[in-house]
């Protein structure tokens, strides 16, 4: 059939097929409703793809030469078949190839017209690929094409497919990420804007290697004991950034509206991530300076300094309350013992002294130096020095700990936001039994973070059409060059 012919239901060879089973299913009585339906999906998926193949091959060309991004190409091979992954299943369509004058690479038009992703992938199949390996392994997500009863690609292949696309996010990103925060409002009621940054430690085989050469150079000048960390971890980072409203109610903690999540790879000092926060919080300033700016972490040293950044000059800056409780309760286990009452009820007491009253911070700080000096003694060493870190920790901490003050002021005191980030966005995927990552991680946060940010729906339309290009036919007149549109089926 030409490309230019109109497709009839009629032409369709599966079509034919359809009819013959219906004719059988109605002289057939043995067959269960479950077959029938698995075997109609089967022919329902076999006219689609005899629909895409059609459509696919009007997306070719076969004028001789052609212009693509101000570089000529020459036809170099015609009618070449080659398979493609479709939503439904692959189909098999014929292409020309072009090669460039002076030789290299050749390219397929009707590749770069239809969008296809990575020289095997329709859009649609690309996207849900993606999508499914934000949540799946690549062999779950192959499983699940053979549950859908579609061929689809093999679990290596489902591997491969968000690394390209990262590959291609990551040579955008920036842009990508403007042209995202464009196209999003700020909501009326926010009145606070917050940012968090956190990290988690997941398995990679490149910390691993790592690790071992330590090891091994550790005991080379005997100091083995004290090699010390999580041997072939390395640090995953995580950032949010969250509009609240009001709290509906005095003693309520504010009303969370929006949250932007960031997932990296591991990478020195976190650099990518903070620029995506700096990036995010400028962009929601830039319409409503008048949102109260938090900043809030737990007392790690890295986060603060990032949070020194003049960008957080005015932010109200806020130590987690949660990390602030669990020191508490360490400092009540080096003085009580984990098993003891008299610790809980007195850990207990501190922690609502530090969250309700305005010199609560100062309170617990004198609480804290006055259990210490009870704590002496050549037997009481070690519980000494645990209880002094804690106490440490606190007195480092004071400024960032008025709490009662924050919640009158309506401000989140919690990272429970950051907290949940780190496990749903890195910790749920990366972390699985058996996992050990060298490359990939990037790719599988990067859609993550699109997914839980609520971003995937505007984002895929920036990445599909990247893959497309505008291809010109080229005619020659002596010297010189007519360049014409190729049209769809020309």
């Amino acid at each position: 059939m030409d490309d230019n012919t109109p497709l009839t239901i009629t032409d369709l060879a599966s079509f034919a097929k359809l009819e013959r089973f219906l004719i059988a299913r109605t002289a057939e009585s043995k067959m269960s409703f479950e077959e029938f339906e698995v075997s109609l999906s089967q022919i329902a998926h076999e006219i689609e793809n005899e629909i895409k193949a059609h459509e696919l091959a009007r997306y070719d060309v076969t004028t001789p030469e052609i212009l693509v991004e101000e570089k000529v190409f020459r036809k170099c091979l015609e009618n070449e078949k080659k398979r493609y992954m479709t939503a439904s299943g692959p189909i098999v369509v014929e292409r020309n190839l072009y090669r460039p004058q002076g030789g290299g690479k050749s390219i397929c038009p009707l590749e770069l017209r239809a969008g296809i992703v990575g020289g095997v992938y329709t859009p649609v199949m690309a996207r849900q690929v993606a999508y499914m390996m934000g949540n799946m392994t690549s062999v779950e997500t192959s499983k699940l094409f053979e549950e859908l009863n579609i061929e689809g690609p093999s679990s290596s292949g489902c591997d491969r497919l968000p690394k390209l696309i990262s590959e291609r996010w990551e040579k955008h990103r920036e842009e990508w990420e403007n042209a995202l925060r464009e196209q999003e409002t700020v909501p009326a009621e926010a009145v606070v804007l917050a940012a968090s940054l956190d990290g988690v430690m997941v398995p990679d085989k490149d910390g691993q290697k790592e690790a071992k050469k330590k090891r091994e150079e550790a005991e080379k000048k005997n100091l083995s004991k004290q090699y010390s960390g999580p041997a072939g971890y390395k640090e995953v980072g995580c950032g949010t950034v969250t509009l609240y409203a009001e709290q509906q109610k005095e003693d309520d903690a504010p009303q969370r509206l929006e949250t932007v999540r960031y997932g990296r790879a591991p990478e020195y000092k976190k650099q990518t991530l903070t620029e995506q926060l700096d990036a995010e919080i400028e962009s929601i300033l830039s319409v409503r300076p008048d949102l109260k700016l938090v900043a809030i972490a737990d007392g790690a040293e890295e986060n603060w300094r990032y949070f020194d950044k003049p960008i957080y000059k005015d932010a109200v800056k806020i130590v987690d309350f949660g990390h602030a409780s669990e020191h508490l309760r360490e400092a009540m286990v080096a003085y009580k013992g984990k098993r003891s009452t008299a610790g809980r009820a007195e850990y207990e007491k501190l922690k609502v002294i530090l969250r309700d009253q305005d010199d609560g911070v100062e309170t617990v700080i004198e609480q804290l130096t006055s259990i210490e000096r009870k704590l002496k003694g050549k037997k009481n060493k070690r519980r000494r020095e645990l209880f002094h870190a804690e106490l440490k920790y606190f007195k480092n901490q004071k400024g960032r700990m008025r709490y009662a003050e924050y919640q009158r002021r309506g401000l989140p005191i919690g990272s429970g936001v950051i907290e949940a980030t780190c496990k749903t966005l890195a910790t749920q995927r990366l972390k699985r039994s058996g996992m050990s990552w060298r490359d990939g991680k990037q790719a599988i946060l990067t859609i993550r973070s699109l997914q839980q940010s609520n971003r995937w729906q505007r984002a895929w339309p920036l990445l599909s059409e990247s893959y497309k290009c505008d291809v010109m036919g080229v005619r020659n007149h002596g010297h010189l060059q007519e360049l014409f549109p190729v049209d769809v089926a020309s």
